[in-house]
Formats: C-alpha cells, sequence, structure tokens
C-alpha cells in the first residue's frame, strides 16, 4: 500500500513540473521579452541631405523611445528624393529641403495629409581653411581664377543660388554644380575648389574642415523646410510620431544646433 502511494506521490510532482515548463513564456535571449524590446519594426526617412546630422541625431532619439524600431535613413537631394517617391519607392516619411519639391511630392499624389514647415535654411560660402582666397563677399565668387562649385538649379540650394544671383546681379561661372549640398561641401573640403555655396547648417557641421563667409544677401533666399507622411506609409501611425517628434520641442532644439533657423 505504501509502496501504491509513493508512485502516486512521484507522478503527480512529474506532472506538475511539466505543467509549469509549458505555461511559463519563453525568456531565451533572443526572444523580445528577454530584450525588453517592442516587435522589430523599420521607419523609413527620405530627407534632404542637409539634414544628415539633425535628423542622424534624432533618429537615434525617437530609436530610444521605440524599443525594437529601427530609423532607416536616405539623405540626398530633395529633387531626387521627389523622383523616388513618384517611381514608387515605399517611404514612411519625408522632408524637403524647400517647399517647392514638397510641392512635386503633393501634386505627384505621393504625400498623406498636409505637409509641415519644420525649419528654415540659408546659403553660407564655404572655403579652406583660413580662408586662403580671401573671400569676404558673395561678389568675390565671380573673381576671375575662384573655383567655385554650387548645387544644380533643380537642387533647394542650387535654386536659392540662383535666386542671389538674380538679386545681387552677380553672374557665377562654377567649375560643377552638384547633385546636393554633402557634394559641394565635399569638393571644399578636397581642394578641388576654393569655394562652395552650401547651407549654414553644413559649413557648421564641418567646421573642422571648412570655415564660412555670410553675406547678407543670403536673407534674400531663405528655404523653407516642410515634412510630411508619404501616402501607403508601412509604417503610417510611426509616420505620423515622427514628423510630430520633429516639429516638437526636441526636434527644434537638435535643428537650432546646427543653425537651422525657426519655421515661419
Amino acid at each position: 500500500m505504501r509502496k501504491l502511494a509513493l508512485v502516486f506521490v512521484v507522478a503527480t510532482a512529474l506532472l506538475a513540473t511539466a505543467c509549469s515548463s509549458s505555461d511559463t513564456p519563453s525568456t531565451a535571449s533572443g526572444s523580445p521579452s528577454a530584450a525588453g524590446g517592442g516587435e522589430a519594426k523599420t521607419l523609413t526617412v527620405f530627407a534632404a541631405a542637409s539634414l544628415t546630422e539633425s535628423f542622424g541625431a534624432l533618429g537615434k532619439q525617437f530609436e530610444a523611445s521605440h524599443p525594437g524600431l529601427t530609423v532607416k535613413f536616405n539623405f540626398a537631394g530633395s529633387s531626387a528624393l521627389v523622383q523616388q517617391l513618384t517611381n514608387g519607392a515605399k517611404v514612411d516619411v519625408f522632408a524637403s529641403a524647400d517647399q517647392a519639391n514638397m510641392d512635386k511630392a503633393t501634386k505627384g499624389q505621393v504625400i498623406d495629409g498636409q505637409p509641415a514647415v519644420f525649419a528654415t535654411n540659408k546659403l553660407t560660402v564655404a572655403v579652406a581653411k583660413g580662408n586662403p582666397k580671401g573671400i569676404k563677399a558673395f561678389a568675390d565668387l565671380a573673381r576671375a581664377g575662384t573655383i567655385v562649385v554650387v548645387c544644380a538649379p533643380q537642387v533647394p540650394c542650387g535654386a536659392a543660388a540662383k535666386k542671389v544671383e538674380t538679386n545681387t546681379k552677380v553672374t557665377l561661372k562654377p567649375a560643377s554644380e552638384e547633385q546636393d549640398v554633402k557634394a559641394v561641401l565635399t569638393k571644399v573640403q578636397s581642394g578641388d575648389a576654393d569655394a562652395g555655396l552650401v547651407y549654414v547648417t553644413d559649413a557648421t557641421s564641418a567646421a573642422s574642415k571648412v570655415d564660412k563667409v555670410d553675406f547678407p544677401e543670403a536673407s534674400g533666399a531663405i528655404n523653407n523646410y516642410p515634412i510630411a507622411v508619404v501616402k501607403d506609409a508601412p509604417q503610417a501611425a510611426l509616420a505620423k510620431e515622427f514628423t510630430d517628434f520633429v516639429l516638437g520641442a526636441q526636434g527644434k532644439a537638435e535643428l537650432t544646433k546646427v543653425g537651422f533657423g525657426p519655421a515661419q
């Protein structure tokens, strides 16, 4: 009888152990619960090249508050980004360096809702450290023997440069017209150009490599930077959160660090 009772106790204990192990969630190191994060997701953001540093920092901040999320950026000239959007690129957020390219995206029916301006920017002249060519004004860029690079006319920084030329009646003869502002900056940094028309923010971010020469006429060609959720965004809810984040206090603080002006 005692043997039968002992067998019953052991069987009961084994059954309890089996039930306990099957009912307990896995806490393996690769599981979401063990990592303390949420479901893995990717938010894709197309942004103007001049937003590289500021949006890169904001992307990390946004990831930190959204466990499991990766913010993936494509930084390029706004006109090139619009072309990719109209060609069907799967994107969540678009941030342009001017209103004109955002308008193109809106007319192309690839934007969801109303875009909102989150910052402004203006041109400056990037020169080699120490300003060896002695450039002091916009008109100096037209001096003989000065190698100047600018953005292509369809790119926001190029359109702004053309506007300054028109306003000042100074005609530049650039050695090249680049597809985004970072390419202009690279030409100056490498010594391939004596000067380049870039945004204040780009020259500020590269202050250890170039000097900048501000000129008053730049105030006549200020660019607005709008942001919007893309139509049929794969992560529509997160896209709206990110745009609100950029438009909010943290976004403004990060943008101000590199010289962006307030939305107008």
